[in-house]
C-alpha cells in the first residue's frame, strides 16, 4: 500500500519510521511548500501540519481521490468544507484529535464517570491539560473532545477547563470530579508521539476502500 505524509515534521518521520509495520511504502513526502500533487498515485494519505493548512490539503487530496487522515487539530470550523469536498469526490476521511488508542479508552471511562455523577450534585468537574511549548491550540482538540463527550452523557453543571504549554512534554490530559467528601482524578499521560503515529497508520489502513467522513473512535465501537 503506497502511502502520501503530509506535513514532514516530526510526526511525519515517525510515522515514515514506522510505514512498514503496516505494510505502507512511502509514496511521497510533503512538507509545507512542497506540491500536493507528489502524492497523485499514493493509496491514502495522512495529513499533519497547520490547522490553517488542513482545508486546502484536504481538497486538493479529495480532489485527486485519496482517502485522507487528518491528524491535525484546531480546525475542525471547517470540517462542513472539507465533508463537502469527501462527498463531491466520492472519497474518504477519517479524522480525531487525538490517534491514540489509549486516549480513545480513556474517552469512554470519562463519558462513563460523568454519566455515573450527572445527577450528583455535590461533585464538580474539572478538565486539565499539558502539551509541548510549541502546541499551537490551547486548549487542546482531545481535552475539549473530552468534555463534549461529558456533557452528552449529561453532565450539564460548569466544567472548569485549563491548558498548560511547557517544554517538550508529549501531552497528558486529566479530567476530575470533586464534592465535600472525596475526589476523583482520571489521568492519561503519553510517553511520546509513537502511539499517535501507530494511531494514524492503523486508521489509514482501516479507511481504505471506505467512502464518507469518520472519527477515530467509530474503531472501537
Amino acid at each position: 500500500m503506497r502511502l502520501a505524509i503530509v506535513g514532514y515534521g516530526k510526526m511525519g518521520r515517525l510515522i515514515e519510521q514506522l510505514a512498514p509495520e503496516f505494510d505502507f511504502t512511502v509514496h511521497a513526502r510533503i512538507d509545507a511548500n512542497d506540491d500536493l500533487r507528489h502524492a497523485e498515485g499514493a493509496d491514502v494519505a495522512i495529513e499533519f501540519t497547520a490547522p490553517a493548512s488542513v482545508i486546502g490539503n484536504v481538497e486538493r487530496l479529495a480532489a485527486a481521490g485519496l482517502p485522507v487522515v487528518v491528524g491535525t487539530t484546531g480546525w475542525m470550523a471547517e470540517m462542513d468544507r472539507a465533508r463537502a469536498a469527501v462527498d463531491a469526490n466520492d472519497t474518504a476521511l477519517i479524522w480525531s484529535p487525538n490517534f491514540s488508542i489509549g486516549v480513545n479508552v480513556f474517552m469512554r471511562i470519562v463519558r462513563d464517570a460523568a454519566q455515573l455523577l450527572a445527577s450528583e450534585a455535590g461533585y464538580g468537574a474539572w478538565a486539565w491539560e499539558i502539551h509541548h511549548a510549541t502546541k499551537k491550540d490551547a486548549p487542546s482538540g482531545t481535552l475539549l473532545m473530552l468534555v463534549e463527550e461529558m456533557k452528552a452523557a449529561g453532565y450539564t453543571r460548569d466544567i472548569d477547563i485549563a491548558s498548560s504549554r511547557a517544554g517538550t512534554h508529549p501531552g497528558t490530559h486529566e479530567i476530575g470530579f470533586d464534592s465535600a467528601a472525596d475526589s476523583i482524578t482520571l489521568h492519561h499521560s503519553a510517553r511520546s508521539r509513537e502511539g499517535f503515529a501507530r494511531g494514524a497508520l492503523r486508521a489509514a489502513q482501516w479507511i481504505l476502500g471506505k467512502k464518507g467522513v469518520f472519527e477515530f473512535s467509530e474503531l472501537f465501537l
